[in-house]
């Protein structure tokens, strides 16, 4: 499964924001539950923090589907 690259503009994005600008999400609520229900991983490892910084080159994956943080 090849990542889809999403483009960000600042150096970094939380978590929780970017799942759902990958719109891997519908919703900010969504990623609350996603996250803390163990079902998103960052690099391959289960995340539970929603504010976990991520910097172009992570990859995150989510119900079969993955985005990776790009530059912009």
């Amino acid at each position: 499964m090849t990542p889809d690259d999403v483009p960000i503009r600042d150096e970094s994005i939380r978590l929780g924001q970017f799942l759902k600008l990958a719109s891997l999400i519908d919703s900010g609520a969504d990623a609350k539950s996603v996250i803390a229900d163990g079902l998103v991983s960052v690099n391959g490892e289960v995340e539970l923090r929603r504010g976990r910084q991520l910097r172009p080159g992570d990859t995150v994956a989510f119900a079969g589907r993955s985005a990776r943080v790009a530059g912009s």
